[in-house]
Formats: structure tokens, C-alpha cells, sequence
């Protein structure tokens, strides 16, 4: 289950780590190769995106990403192309760190490991890919505009009711099985609690938990949220996901029609996006308040 791994990998490792203190007075880069999405989506924010040489097979945005040659993805990362592509920045996450910064450091590449687990470690790496590839300005006007947009939500959802909310973010398609979710000490669950509900999936020590679906009667939540990413229409993976739901059809969010397909991958990401994240739960959890908006 992909995403449940990338989610739930431990931080740690060995090699060189370089802050965005260290990156301030290093050269500016021109040629950075980003091995995470939410890098690539960050470099694009800070206007460095014109100087990224290659990304993952898992990027997306922007769409220019689909010229760049891909390094592989979360597991199986192509050092070789690396080397080869003769980067003079890699960018990465903290939670990639184990599998991959000691090989970096081996081949003699500068890198720069942002922190990649909470809303704080998503603006603190805004900051510091704009220190590394000398984008400074460009990186406050992003981190300024970012923290207004998750304030905005704050405020509009801070004095409502806070219905019980379980986010689920993995699970294998077309079932229950292998449920996995958002717990407390992840952006997920921080986005929620600032869109306006209380996330009440039980505690794990990486932020993401499995759980059963004995459990999850248990809680039973108001609202579901699932970001488990099906199988395409037409594939033999291919689900309806409410109706999937429907397998524990005395749960309250079941019954009061509050199971939420949410299928944006940038959802999952711990860039500039976590404020796009925060305004698509208000809606999904508060759509009183946000009635005849334009949707994000």
C-alpha cells in the first residue's frame, strides 16, 4: 500500500544534512534535482522551478513537471541518473532521509533536508528551499500568503460546532482492509482541527496509524474523509467509494451521507498546499459556511 508507506516512513539517517541557514551562503544552485513532491511544489512557489532538472515518477504540479526527466519514486531511487544529471542541489523530506541521505552524501551532492511532518514543518521548508536556491524574497511573499490563507479558515470555522471527523488515507481499494489514518502529530489531523473538526483517529507514533474496521465502528464518526486513491474508472480496482463505506452502514457518518471522496494527491503533501488542504476539509466539514464559494 504506496501511500500508506510514504506516509508513515521514520525519519532518521546519517548522512549530511544541510539547514537553510547553510544553504543561505552556499552558491545558488542551477541545476537541483527535488525528490518529493511537495519539494517540487515548494521550488515552483519560491520561482525555482526553472532550474529543477529532473523530479519523482510520483510529481505532478506543475504540469511542466511531465517534461523533466523522473528519478524514480519513494523506494527506488535511480542514484545512477542522479549522478549522472549532475545536480548541485538535491531537495528532499525528512521523512525521506532514512533511505536516501547517506547515498547523497556518498556521491558528494549538497543537499537540503526540509522538515516534512506538521503544518509548522511545511511553511519552516518554504523558508529554507528559498534560502537554498537564493529565492529569498520570492519565499517570504509565499510563507506570508500561505499563513493569511490557513488564518482565513481559521477564523471562519474557529466558534462552530467541531463534528467528530476520522480522515483515512489509505486503505486497500474496493475494501476495509488495511485501513490507515491521519492521527495526531500530522498536518493532516492540524488541518483538520484548523478546518473547523475534531479528528478523532486513535494516537500513533509516526503521525498515521492502521486501524480496523471494528475500531472505526467503535468511534463512529459524523464525517469521513477518504483519500485512499482508488483504482482508475474502468480498471478491475476501479470503487465507488461511498458505497464501500456502506459496509458499516450504522455509522453516523454513513447514514447522514458525510463520506467525503477526496481524491487530490496535493492534499497529502506538506508544501504551500497545506493551505488549499485546510480549505477543502472546511468545506467538506463546514459546507454551511462556504455554501455558493467557488470550491478550491
Amino acid at each position: 500500500m504506496l501511500l500508506a508507506a510514504l506516509l508513515v516512513a521514520a525519519c532518521g539517517g546519517g548522512a549530511r544534512v544541510e539547514t537553510g541557514k547553510d544553504a543561505a551562503v552556499a552558491a545558488r544552485p542551477r541545476r537541483i534535482i527535488s525528490l518529493s513532491p511537495s519539494t517540487t511544489e515548494v521550488l515552483y512557489g519560491v520561482g525555482a522551478f526553472d532550474r529543477v532538472v529532473a523530479v519523482t515518477e510520483y510529481d505532478e504540479y506543475p504540469p511542466e513537471v511531465s517534461r523533466l526527466p523522473k528519478v524514480g519514486g519513494w523506494s527506488n531511487t535511480n542514484l545512477e541518473q542522479i549522478a549522472t544529471l549532475k545536480p548541485d542541489l538535491v531537495v528532499l523530506t525528512e521523512s525521506q532521509a532514512p533511505l536516501i541521505k547517506d547515498k547523497l552524501d556518498s556521491l558528494g551532492l549538497r543537499a537540503l533536508v526540509v522538515p516534512s511532518y506538521t503544518v509548522a514543518d511545511a511553511l519552516a521548508s518554504i523558508t529554507q528551499i528559498g534560502a537554498a536556491t537564493g529565492q529569498d524574497a520570492e519565499a517570504r511573499q509565499l510563507l506570508d500568503e500561505t499563513r493569511a490563507r490557513l488564518d482565513e479558515v481559521r477564523a471562519r470555522t474557529k466558534d462552530l460546532r467541531r463534528p467528530r471527523v476520522l480522515c483515512v488515507v489509505d486503505r486497500v481499494p474496493g475494501t476495509l482492509r488495511g485501513l490507515y489514518t491521519a492521527t495526531e502529530g500530522s498536518f493532516i489531523d492540524e488541518l483538520i482541527e484548523i478546518a473547523g473538526g475534531d479528528s478523532i483517529a486513535p494516537p500513533a507514533a509516526t503521525g498515521f496509524g492502521q486501524i480496523n474496521k471494528e475500531a472505526v465502528a467503535t468511534l463512529d464518526p459524523d464525517i469521513i474523509i477518504d483519500m485512499a486513491m482508488g483504482g482508475a474508472k474502468g480498471t478491475k480496482l476501479s470503487e465507488d467509494p461511498v458505497e464501500v463505506w456502506r459496509e458499516l452502514s450504522q455509522l453516523k457518518a454513513v447514514r447522514g451521507g458525510r463520506v467525503h471522496p477526496l481524491r487530490d494527491a496535493s492534499v497529502i503533501h506538506p508544501s504551500q498546499f497545506v493551505a488549499d488542504a485546510a480549505r477543502k476539509f472546511a468545506e467538506l466539514i463546514h459546507p454551511e459556511v462556504f455554501k455558493g464559494e467557488a470550491k478550491q
